[in-house]
C-alpha cells in the first residue's frame, strides 16, 4: 500500500523519467560517442530534446523548424507547423510539465537543497516575455534574415543560447569524442556558460528556463486557453482559499484563470483542491 501511494504521489516524475528514456535511449550513442541517424529523426518528438544528443532517437521541433527557415531551399514545413498546432491544440503547456527532458532536469536540480527558494525571479512580471521575444528574434527572424552568401542561415537559439542541447547533446559528444574537444572554443565554452547559469537559477527559482527562455513553451503557452486539456473552475464550490496558488510551483493564481499561459500542467493545484471545485476537461467531474 506504501509503494502504491509512493508510486500515486510522484507519477508526474516516473512519467517524466520514462519519457526521456525513450527518447534518448540510444545506447550506442553514448558507448560510442556518435548521433542516431536512422528514421526516427524524420520526426518531431514534443519537447526541447537535442537532435544532436547521442541518445536522441527523435528531433526538436524547434531545432526543425529553425533547419527550415534557414535553409536557401526551403522557408516553411507544413509538418514541423502541423506538428506544433496539434500538440499544443491538445495539450497546450502538458509537454512541459509532463513530457520535456530539459524540464526534468530543472525539477531535480531545484529538489536540491540549497538557497532560500523563491517561486518567481525579481521582474517576473516583464522576464516572462523573454521567451516571446526569443521565439521572434533567434528561432524565426534571424535563421531567415541572416544568411550566407548561399542563402544559407544559421539556428541562432541552438547555436547560442539553447542549454538543453549543450547537456544532452555538446558535452556528451566532447567528453566522447577527443577529436572534438581539441576545436572547442569561445562558443562552447559561451553555451557551457549559459547552461550553468542556467542550471544555479534553477536550484533557486522553479524553472527559470521554462518561465523566461523557451521558445517552445511559447509555442504552446498560446495553446494553454484552447487546449483540449484544460483545467475549469466550478465558481459554485470555490471558495477562493487560495490552496491551489499556494501549491502551485509557477505562483499562479489558478482559481481566477485556470489556464494561465504560464501553467505547465504539473497537476499540483488540482490535487491541493480540497472542494474539488478545481478539475482538468480529461477528468470524471
Amino acid at each position: 500500500m506504501e509503494l502504491i501511494a509512493r508510486l500515486k504521489n510522484n507519477i508526474r516524475l516516473a512519467v517524466q523519467i520514462c519519457f526521456t528514456a525513450l527518447t534518448n535511449g540510444y545506447m550506442n550513442g553514448y558507448l560510442e560517442g556518435t548521433i542516431y541517424k536512422g528514421t526516427g529523426k524524420r520526426f518531431c518528438v514534443p519537447g526541447l530534446n537535442c537532435y544532436s544528443c547521442p541518445g536522441a532517437f527523435g528531433a526538436c521541433p524547434i531545432g526543425s523548424l529553425q533547419a527550415v527557415l534557414n535553409s536557401p531551399h526551403y522557408k516553411f514545413s507544413f509538418y514541423i507547423i502541423g506538428f506544433l498546432m496539434a500538440v499544443g491544440a491538445f495539450f497546450g503547456r502538458f509537454v512541459c510539465g509532463w513530457l520535456c527532458p530539459f524540464g526534468l532536469v530543472q525539477d531535480l536540480l531545484h529538489k536540491i537543497p540549497l538557497f532560500r527558494k523563491l517561486k518567481k525571479s525579481p521582474g517576473d512580471r516583464y522576464l516572462k516575455f523573454l521567451k516571446y521575444v526569443i521565439l521572434i528574434v533567434f528561432v524565426i527572424l534571424l535563421p531567415v534574415t541572416v544568411t550566407n552568401i548561399v542563402g544559407g542561415g544559421t539556428p541562432w537559439f541552438c547555436k547560442l543560447i539553447c542549454p538543453s542541447g549543450t547537456l544532452l547533446g555538446g558535452i556528451p559528444l566532447a567528453l566522447l569524442n577527443p577529436s572534438l574537444r581539441s576545436g572547442l572554443g569561445l562558443l562552447f565554452s559561451w553555451k557551457v556558460f549559459v547552461l550553468a547559469a542556467v542550471s544555479v537559477w534553477a536550484v533557486k527559482v522553479y524553472r527559470p528556463f521554462c518561465r523566461y527562455l523557451c521558445p517552445l513553451g511559447a509555442v504552446y503557452s498560446l495553446f494553454n486557453p484552447i487546449a483540449l486539456y484544460r483545467f475549469e473552475v466550478n465558481q459554485e464550490r470555490c471558495t477562493k482559499c487560495g490552496a491551489c496558488r499556494k501549491a502551485c510551483p509557477m505562483d499562479l493564481p489558478v482559481h481566477e484563470i485556470p489556464n494561465n499561459l504560464e501553467c505547465i500542467r504539473c497537476g499540483k493545484c488540482l490535487k491541493a483542491c480540497k472542494n474539488h471545485s478545481l478539475h482538468s476537461t480529461f477528468s470524471n467531474e
